[in-house]
Protein backbone atom coordinates (compact mmCIF):
# COMPACT_ATOMS: atom_id res chain seq x y z
CA UNK A 1 0.00 0.00 0.00
CA UNK A 2 2.89 2.72 -0.56
CA UNK A 3 0.25 5.00 -2.79
CA UNK A 4 -2.01 5.07 -0.05
CA UNK A 5 0.77 5.92 2.63
CA UNK A 6 1.92 8.45 0.76
CA UNK A 7 -1.57 9.81 0.42
CA UNK A 8 -2.82 9.61 3.43
CA UNK A 9 0.49 11.70 4.26
CA UNK A 10 -0.21 14.23 1.84
CA UNK A 11 -3.87 14.86 3.02
CA UNK A 12 -2.20 14.82 5.86
CA UNK A 13 -5.81 33.18 16.96
CA UNK A 14 -10.72 48.26 30.73
CA UNK A 15 -9.10 50.92 32.44
CA UNK A 16 -9.61 52.75 29.40
CA UNK A 17 -13.34 51.66 28.31
CA UNK A 18 -15.61 51.42 31.20
CA UNK A 19 -18.38 49.43 29.52
CA UNK A 20 -18.65 47.44 27.12
CA UNK A 21 -22.49 46.46 25.31
CA UNK A 22 -23.75 44.26 23.03
CA UNK A 23 -24.58 45.18 19.17
CA UNK A 24 -27.97 45.89 18.73
CA UNK A 25 -27.37 47.19 15.18
CA UNK A 26 -30.46 49.39 15.70
CA UNK A 27 -29.15 52.10 14.38
CA UNK A 28 -25.43 52.87 12.44
CA UNK A 29 -22.94 54.69 14.05
CA UNK A 30 -22.62 58.33 13.08
CA UNK A 31 -18.50 57.71 12.64
CA UNK A 32 -16.00 54.77 13.72
CA UNK A 33 -15.58 52.31 14.78
CA UNK A 34 -11.45 53.05 15.15
CA UNK A 35 -10.80 49.93 15.60
CA UNK A 36 -12.63 46.47 15.06
CA UNK A 37 -11.33 43.52 16.79
CA UNK A 38 -12.36 39.75 15.78
CA UNK A 39 -11.89 36.69 17.12
CA UNK A 40 -12.55 33.13 15.45
CA UNK A 41 -12.45 30.33 18.23
CA UNK A 42 -12.87 26.44 16.60
CA UNK A 43 -13.12 23.01 18.40
CA UNK A 44 -11.22 20.39 15.77
CA UNK A 45 -11.82 16.60 16.34
CA UNK A 46 -11.02 13.65 13.79
CA UNK A 47 -8.19 13.72 11.21
CA UNK A 48 -8.13 17.05 11.97
CA UNK A 49 -6.60 17.01 15.44
CA UNK A 50 -4.27 14.51 14.22
CA UNK A 51 -1.13 16.61 15.09
CA UNK A 52 -2.56 17.39 18.28
CA UNK A 53 0.17 17.27 20.71
CA UNK A 54 1.62 13.67 19.55
CA UNK A 55 2.34 14.48 16.95
CA UNK A 56 2.76 12.11 13.35
CA UNK A 57 2.27 8.51 15.08
CA UNK A 58 -0.70 10.10 17.18
CA UNK A 59 -2.45 11.04 14.56
CA UNK A 60 -1.63 7.91 12.44
CA UNK A 61 -2.93 5.60 15.31
CA UNK A 62 -6.38 8.38 15.87
CA UNK A 63 -7.07 7.34 12.12
CA UNK A 64 -7.14 3.60 12.18
CA UNK A 65 -9.41 4.22 15.61
CA UNK A 66 -6.87 4.21 18.50
CA UNK A 67 -7.21 8.40 19.28
CA UNK A 68 -10.21 8.86 17.79
CA UNK A 69 -11.39 10.94 21.15
CA UNK A 70 -8.69 13.46 20.73
CA UNK A 71 -9.74 17.09 19.89
CA UNK A 72 -7.72 20.44 19.69
CA UNK A 73 -8.84 24.17 20.26
CA UNK A 74 -8.02 26.98 17.48
CA UNK A 75 -8.03 30.67 18.23
CA UNK A 76 -7.62 33.35 15.42
CA UNK A 77 -6.95 36.86 16.55
CA UNK A 78 -7.48 40.12 14.24
CA UNK A 79 -6.87 43.97 14.99
CA UNK A 80 -7.67 46.34 12.55
CA UNK A 81 -7.47 50.09 13.36
CA UNK A 82 -7.76 53.82 11.67
CA UNK A 83 -4.54 55.35 13.61
CA UNK A 84 -0.93 54.52 13.05
CA UNK A 85 1.28 53.95 15.97
CA UNK A 86 2.39 56.38 18.36
CA UNK A 87 4.65 55.89 19.32
CA UNK A 88 7.46 53.94 18.21
CA UNK A 89 6.36 50.56 16.03
CA UNK A 90 2.90 48.79 16.65
CA UNK A 91 2.62 47.08 19.56
CA UNK A 92 -1.00 45.61 20.77
CA UNK A 93 -1.69 42.80 23.59
CA UNK A 94 -4.58 40.90 24.36
CA UNK A 95 -4.86 39.98 28.16
CA UNK A 96 -6.92 36.60 28.72
CA UNK A 97 -8.48 35.30 32.07
CA UNK A 98 -6.54 33.03 33.34
CA UNK A 99 -8.22 29.68 31.90
CA UNK A 100 -7.11 30.70 28.58
CA UNK A 101 -3.85 29.40 29.44
CA UNK A 102 -1.99 31.49 27.60
CA UNK A 103 -0.02 33.35 29.80
CA UNK A 104 -0.70 36.89 31.05
CA UNK A 105 -1.31 38.42 27.40
CA UNK A 106 -0.38 36.86 23.79
CA UNK A 107 0.91 39.72 21.48
CA UNK A 108 -0.80 40.95 18.59
CA UNK A 109 2.03 41.13 15.77
CA UNK A 110 1.70 43.37 13.01
CA UNK A 111 3.29 41.12 10.11
CA UNK A 112 4.49 43.43 6.54
CA UNK A 113 2.64 41.11 4.53
CA UNK A 114 0.00 38.67 4.96
CA UNK A 115 -0.11 35.11 3.36
CA UNK A 116 -1.68 35.22 -0.02
CA UNK A 117 -3.52 32.84 -2.45
CA UNK A 118 -1.80 30.95 -4.55
CA UNK A 119 -3.32 29.70 -7.97
CA UNK A 120 -2.16 26.12 -8.54
CA UNK A 121 0.88 25.78 -10.28
CA UNK A 122 2.62 22.70 -11.52
CA UNK A 123 1.56 19.47 -13.43
CA UNK A 124 -1.68 19.91 -15.10
CA UNK A 125 -4.46 17.36 -13.78
CA UNK A 126 -5.14 14.62 -16.16
CA UNK A 127 -8.55 13.65 -14.81
CA UNK A 128 -11.90 14.84 -14.61
CA UNK A 129 -13.46 16.40 -11.50
CA UNK A 130 -16.79 14.73 -10.53
CA UNK A 131 -19.12 16.72 -8.73
CA UNK A 132 -22.32 15.46 -6.59
CA UNK A 133 -24.37 17.26 -3.86
CA UNK A 134 -27.30 16.78 -1.78
CA UNK A 135 -28.13 13.84 1.00
CA UNK A 136 -29.99 10.83 0.02
CA UNK A 137 -29.54 7.23 -1.17
CA UNK A 138 -28.70 7.81 -4.61
CA UNK A 139 -27.71 11.07 -6.41
CA UNK A 140 -30.50 12.47 -8.14
CA UNK A 141 -30.99 12.73 -11.86
CA UNK A 142 -28.31 15.37 -13.81
CA UNK A 143 -25.59 14.17 -11.34
CA UNK A 144 -22.68 14.23 -11.72
CA UNK A 145 -21.83 16.91 -13.39
CA UNK A 146 -18.57 16.52 -14.80
CA UNK A 147 -15.14 19.14 -15.18
CA UNK A 148 -12.74 17.47 -17.73
CA UNK A 149 -8.96 19.50 -16.71
CA UNK A 150 -8.13 18.49 -20.14
CA UNK A 151 -10.46 21.17 -21.46
CA UNK A 152 -9.15 23.87 -18.71
CA UNK A 153 -6.07 25.98 -19.04
CA UNK A 154 -2.99 24.91 -17.13
CA UNK A 155 -3.41 26.09 -13.53
CA UNK A 156 -7.00 27.46 -14.01
CA UNK A 157 -9.70 26.92 -11.39
CA UNK A 158 -13.05 25.33 -13.08
CA UNK A 159 -15.73 28.78 -13.13
CA UNK A 160 -18.41 28.47 -11.04
CA UNK A 161 -16.79 26.00 -8.37
CA UNK A 162 -16.49 27.61 -5.70
CA UNK A 163 -19.73 28.88 -3.85
CA UNK A 164 -20.06 33.24 -4.27
CA UNK A 165 -23.12 32.66 -1.90
CA UNK A 166 -20.60 33.02 1.13
CA UNK A 167 -17.60 35.05 0.86
CA UNK A 168 -14.40 34.59 3.52
CA UNK A 169 -14.84 36.99 6.09
CA UNK A 170 -11.94 37.27 8.28
CA UNK A 171 -12.68 40.73 9.66
CA UNK A 172 -9.62 43.26 10.24
CA UNK A 173 -7.06 42.68 7.40
CA UNK A 174 -3.40 44.22 6.74
CA UNK A 175 -5.27 45.51 3.43
CA UNK A 176 -8.48 47.25 5.10
CA UNK A 177 -6.49 48.50 8.16
CA UNK A 178 -4.56 51.46 8.47
CA UNK A 179 -2.63 49.47 11.00
CA UNK A 180 -3.14 45.42 11.73
CA UNK A 181 -1.97 43.05 14.33
CA UNK A 182 -2.71 39.16 14.30
CA UNK A 183 -2.12 35.90 16.43
CA UNK A 184 -0.97 33.44 16.56
CA UNK A 185 2.40 34.63 15.52
CA UNK A 186 5.90 33.46 16.12
CA UNK A 187 5.76 33.86 19.90
CA UNK A 188 5.52 29.67 20.91
CA UNK A 189 2.03 30.10 22.10
CA UNK A 190 -0.76 27.85 20.85
CA UNK A 191 -4.24 27.74 22.51
CA UNK A 192 -4.53 24.23 24.11
CA UNK A 193 -7.24 21.71 24.49
CA UNK A 194 -8.03 22.56 27.96
CA UNK A 195 -7.96 25.82 27.14
CA UNK A 196 -11.19 28.20 27.96
CA UNK A 197 -12.37 31.43 26.71
CA UNK A 198 -15.09 32.55 29.34
CA UNK A 199 -14.34 35.97 31.27
CA UNK A 200 -12.69 39.25 31.33
CA UNK A 201 -10.90 40.07 27.99
CA UNK A 202 -8.70 43.08 26.94
CA UNK A 203 -6.96 44.39 23.96
CA UNK A 204 -4.47 47.57 24.68
CA UNK A 205 -1.88 48.35 22.44
CA UNK A 206 -0.90 52.36 20.84
CA UNK A 207 -2.54 52.14 18.04
CA UNK A 208 -6.29 51.67 19.01
CA UNK A 209 -8.77 52.33 21.73
CA UNK A 210 -8.68 49.96 24.30
CA UNK A 211 -10.67 47.27 23.95
CA UNK A 212 -13.11 45.42 27.26
CA UNK A 213 -15.49 42.99 26.80
CA UNK A 214 -16.74 39.59 29.07
CA UNK A 215 -17.51 36.32 26.92
CA UNK A 216 -19.89 34.12 28.01
CA UNK A 217 -19.67 31.13 25.33
CA UNK A 218 -16.87 28.77 25.38
CA UNK A 219 -14.88 26.45 22.82
CA UNK A 220 -17.56 24.30 20.97
CA UNK A 221 -18.07 20.75 22.41
CA UNK A 222 -16.02 18.49 19.87
CA UNK A 223 -18.30 16.49 17.25
CA UNK A 224 -18.14 12.99 17.42
CA UNK A 225 -19.46 11.28 14.16
CA UNK A 226 -20.09 7.60 12.78
CA UNK A 227 -20.30 5.88 9.44
CA UNK A 228 -22.03 3.04 8.51
CA UNK A 229 -22.00 1.12 5.22
CA UNK A 230 -25.72 0.63 3.67
CA UNK A 231 -26.38 -2.66 1.31
CA UNK A 232 -27.36 -0.37 -1.42
CA UNK A 233 -23.58 0.98 -1.35
CA UNK A 234 -24.75 4.61 0.76
CA UNK A 235 -22.97 5.31 3.85
CA UNK A 236 -25.13 7.09 6.33
CA UNK A 237 -22.91 9.60 8.53
CA UNK A 238 -24.67 10.59 11.51
CA UNK A 239 -23.50 12.65 14.56
CA UNK A 240 -24.32 13.70 18.38
CA UNK A 241 -25.98 17.03 18.48
CA UNK A 242 -23.47 19.91 19.52
CA UNK A 243 -25.16 22.25 21.60
CA UNK A 244 -25.30 25.69 20.33
CA UNK A 245 -24.76 24.50 16.72
CA UNK A 246 -26.95 26.66 14.80
CA UNK A 247 -26.68 24.11 11.38
CA UNK A 248 -24.26 21.35 9.84
CA UNK A 249 -22.56 21.41 6.88
CA UNK A 250 -20.64 17.87 5.56
CA UNK A 251 -18.86 17.09 2.66
CA UNK A 252 -16.39 14.69 0.70
CA UNK A 253 -13.75 14.26 -1.65
CA UNK A 254 -12.39 11.10 -2.72
CA UNK A 255 -11.05 9.54 -6.69
CA UNK A 256 -9.43 6.76 -8.00
CA UNK A 257 -5.79 6.18 -8.47
CA UNK A 258 -4.33 5.46 -11.85
CA UNK A 259 -1.71 2.39 -12.01
CA UNK A 260 1.06 5.06 -11.02
CA UNK A 261 0.16 6.46 -8.48
CA UNK A 262 -1.23 9.62 -10.63
CA UNK A 263 -4.95 10.50 -10.09
CA UNK A 264 -7.63 9.66 -12.30
CA UNK A 265 -11.16 11.00 -11.07
CA UNK A 266 -11.64 13.30 -8.18
CA UNK A 267 -15.05 13.07 -6.65
CA UNK A 268 -16.41 16.39 -4.52
CA UNK A 269 -19.44 15.93 -2.88
CA UNK A 270 -21.36 18.37 -0.61
CA UNK A 271 -24.75 17.96 1.50
CA UNK A 272 -26.25 21.30 0.45
CA UNK A 273 -29.42 20.68 -1.41
CA UNK A 274 -28.30 22.88 -3.92
CA UNK A 275 -24.88 22.89 -5.72
CA UNK A 276 -21.87 25.09 -3.44
CA UNK A 277 -19.01 24.33 -2.47
CA UNK A 278 -16.31 25.72 -0.70
CA UNK A 279 -15.90 29.46 -0.72
CA UNK A 280 -16.82 30.45 2.48
CA UNK A 281 -18.66 28.37 3.40
CA UNK A 282 -15.75 26.65 5.49
CA UNK A 283 -15.46 29.32 7.08
CA UNK A 284 -17.41 30.68 10.55
CA UNK A 285 -20.14 31.88 9.65
CA UNK A 286 -22.26 34.14 11.85
CA UNK A 287 -25.55 32.59 13.20
CA UNK A 288 -27.94 35.16 10.88
CA UNK A 289 -25.82 33.94 7.43
CA UNK A 290 -26.15 30.03 8.28
CA UNK A 291 -30.12 30.92 9.48
CA UNK A 292 -30.77 31.99 5.60
CA UNK A 293 -28.61 29.22 4.54
CA UNK A 294 -30.82 26.93 6.48
CA UNK A 295 -33.74 28.61 4.72
CA UNK A 296 -32.08 27.46 1.38
CA UNK A 297 -31.02 24.31 1.85
CA UNK A 298 -28.01 25.04 2.06
CA UNK A 299 -26.78 24.02 5.54
CA UNK A 300 -28.50 21.24 7.62
CA UNK A 301 -30.66 22.56 10.25
CA UNK A 302 -29.67 22.15 13.38
CA UNK A 303 -31.81 19.66 14.07
CA UNK A 304 -30.44 17.36 11.77
CA UNK A 305 -28.33 14.35 12.75
CA UNK A 306 -27.27 12.70 10.22
CA UNK A 307 -27.08 12.80 6.34
CA UNK A 308 -26.59 10.63 3.45
CA UNK A 309 -23.56 9.96 1.14
CA UNK A 310 -25.26 8.31 -2.32
CA UNK A 311 -24.24 4.89 -3.48
CA UNK A 312 -22.87 7.08 -6.56
CA UNK A 313 -20.54 9.00 -4.98
CA UNK A 314 -19.06 6.19 -3.14
CA UNK A 315 -18.56 4.33 -6.25
CA UNK A 316 -17.37 7.06 -8.15
CA UNK A 317 -14.36 7.29 -5.83
CA UNK A 318 -12.76 3.81 -4.40
CA UNK A 319 -9.43 4.30 -3.65
CA UNK A 320 -10.02 7.17 -0.96
CA UNK A 321 -12.52 9.13 0.84
CA UNK A 322 -12.23 11.82 3.22
CA UNK A 323 -15.06 13.37 4.98
CA UNK A 324 -15.50 16.42 6.74
CA UNK A 325 -18.48 17.59 9.17
CA UNK A 326 -19.27 21.57 10.41
CA UNK A 327 -21.50 22.36 13.03
CA UNK A 328 -21.62 26.43 12.89
CA UNK A 329 -21.94 27.95 16.45
CA UNK A 330 -22.59 31.03 18.23
CA UNK A 331 -21.35 34.30 17.90
CA UNK A 332 -21.26 37.25 20.97
CA UNK A 333 -20.70 41.21 19.97
CA UNK A 334 -19.58 43.99 21.38
CA UNK A 335 -19.30 48.29 21.05
CA UNK A 336 -17.93 51.17 22.46
CA UNK A 337 -19.84 53.42 23.53
CA UNK A 338 -23.11 52.78 23.49
CA UNK A 339 -25.94 54.30 21.22
CA UNK A 340 -27.04 57.69 22.72
CA UNK A 341 -30.57 57.74 23.76
CA UNK A 342 -31.46 60.22 21.58
CA UNK A 343 -31.62 59.47 18.04
CA UNK A 344 -30.48 62.54 16.56
CA UNK A 345 -26.96 62.97 18.46
CA UNK A 346 -24.07 61.79 17.03
CA UNK A 347 -22.52 58.27 17.80
CA UNK A 348 -18.79 58.02 17.10
CA UNK A 349 -18.08 54.30 17.37
CA UNK A 350 -14.21 53.68 18.81
CA UNK A 351 -14.33 50.14 18.89
CA UNK A 352 -16.51 46.93 18.14
CA UNK A 353 -15.42 43.19 18.52
CA UNK A 354 -16.95 40.23 17.83
CA UNK A 355 -16.11 36.23 18.15
CA UNK A 356 -17.48 33.67 15.70
CA UNK A 357 -17.19 30.15 16.65
CA UNK A 358 -17.27 26.49 14.89
CA UNK A 359 -16.61 22.83 15.48
CA UNK A 360 -15.46 20.62 12.76
CA UNK A 361 -14.26 16.83 12.52
CA UNK A 362 -13.20 14.48 9.94
CA UNK A 363 -12.69 11.26 8.70
CA UNK A 364 -10.70 9.11 6.44
CA UNK A 365 -12.18 6.00 4.77
CA UNK A 366 -10.24 4.28 2.24
CA UNK A 367 -8.86 0.47 1.63
CA UNK A 368 -6.13 -1.05 4.07
CA UNK A 369 -6.23 1.12 6.49
CA UNK A 370 -4.84 -1.03 8.48
CA UNK A 371 -1.46 -1.40 6.79
CA UNK A 372 -0.84 2.35 7.27
CA UNK A 373 0.68 1.22 10.92
CA UNK A 374 3.73 0.22 9.03
CA UNK A 375 4.52 3.46 7.28
CA UNK A 376 8.41 4.29 7.58
CA UNK A 377 9.80 6.70 9.99
CA UNK A 378 11.23 8.25 6.80
CA UNK A 379 8.05 8.56 4.85
CA UNK A 380 6.70 9.94 7.49
CA UNK A 381 9.58 12.42 8.47
CA UNK A 382 9.96 13.57 4.80
CA UNK A 383 6.09 14.31 4.97
CA UNK A 384 5.71 16.27 8.09
CA UNK A 385 5.27 19.75 7.83
CA UNK A 386 5.49 20.43 11.11
CA UNK A 387 5.39 18.95 14.27
CA UNK A 388 1.67 19.61 15.49
CA UNK A 389 -1.09 21.35 14.56
CA UNK A 390 -0.09 24.40 16.74
CA UNK A 391 2.54 24.69 14.27
CA UNK A 392 0.33 24.59 11.44
CA UNK A 393 -1.94 27.09 12.76
CA UNK A 394 1.05 29.65 13.97
CA UNK A 395 1.96 29.80 10.02
CA UNK A 396 -1.10 29.11 7.47
CA UNK A 397 0.37 27.81 4.36
CA UNK A 398 -1.89 28.59 1.19
CA UNK A 399 0.53 27.04 -1.33
CA UNK A 400 -0.14 24.33 -3.26
CA UNK A 401 0.99 20.33 -2.23
CA UNK A 402 2.81 18.68 -4.44
CA UNK A 403 3.25 14.97 -4.93
CA UNK A 404 1.64 11.95 -6.24
CA UNK A 405 0.93 13.29 -9.70
CA UNK A 406 -2.01 15.46 -10.22
CA UNK A 407 -3.14 14.64 -7.06
CA UNK A 408 -1.38 16.98 -5.38
CA UNK A 409 -2.25 19.73 -7.44
CA UNK A 410 -5.20 18.92 -7.54
CA UNK A 411 -5.99 19.01 -3.68
CA UNK A 412 -3.33 21.86 -3.41
CA UNK A 413 -4.76 24.42 -5.93
CA UNK A 414 -8.48 23.27 -6.66
CA UNK A 415 -9.49 21.29 -3.14
CA UNK A 416 -7.69 24.35 -0.92
CA UNK A 417 -8.96 27.42 -2.44
CA UNK A 418 -7.60 29.69 0.56
CA UNK A 419 -6.02 29.89 4.14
Amino acid sequence: MPGNRKLIVTLAAGAAVLAAIPVLAQRSPTSGPVARYDMRAGTVSGMGAMGAGGGMGMGMSMMMGGGGNRLQHELYLRLGSSRVAAPGAPKADHFMPPNARLGKSVALVTPKLEPAVEDWKGEKPKGRLLLFWGCGEHAPKGQPVVIDFAKLAAGQTPPGLWSTTIIRDWGPTLGNSKTFGRWPAEDGKYVKADSALPGAHRVAGNYSPEISFTLTKDFMAALRSRQTDRPSGAQLVSWSPVPDATGYLATLMGGKMGPRGDMGDMVMWSSSATRQFGGGLDDWLTPAQVANLVKDGTVMAPATTSCIVPAEVRAAAPDFKMGTLIAYGPMESFSYPPAPANPKAAWALEWSARIRHRSTTSWMDMPGMGDMDEMSMDDEADARPGSSSQRSQQKPKCKPRGGLGGLGGMLGGIVQPGC
